[in-house]
């Protein structure tokens, strides 16, 4: 990457699931900052970022928030992320006073199962000609 976008935010997300796709996809309209930065864990930026942090690259079942130098995943990735959203959306964020304990187990059971529920699809998504600069190559 030619300039450190994690001090803005960047979301990984798996790729091909159905779910992350349409979460990435609800944030991206509702950002209206721009704020937030996407890889798809499966594309080169994403692996890149995984390395780079130490992070599994053959495990990739966890939404991740990359900001500031600093890892966040699971239902913690998404409830920050939630936090730089306008509106009431931002008010997710106070389930962050839940512990991890509590929280992730229910994220662990959503990403066993966000493929038999949600479908997958059999290539990364492709960002619009509007949004395209937003996702890391």
């Amino acid at each position: 990457m030619e300039k450190d976008l994690t001090a803005h935010g960047v979301i990984l997300f798996d790729g091909v699931c159905n779910l992350c796709n349409g979460v990435v996809q609800f944030i991206i309209p509702r950002d209206p900052n721009r704020y937030f930065y996407y890889a798809a864990l499966q594309s080169d930026a994403g692996y890149q970022l995984l390395k780079q942090y130490h992070l599994s690259t053959t495990e990739i079942n966890t939404f991740i928030l990359v900001r500031n130098g600093k890892i966040y995943t699971k239902s913690t990735a998404a409830l920050l992320v939630a936090r730089k959203l306008p509106g009431l959306w931002s008010l997710l964020a106070a389930f962050i006073v839940v512990p991890r304990f509590l929280r992730d187990p229910i994220y662990d059971w959503v990403a066993r199962n966000r493929y038999k529920w949600f479908g997958q699809k059999t290539e990364c998504m492709m960002p619009t000609a509007e949004t395209k600069m937003r996702f890391l190559d």
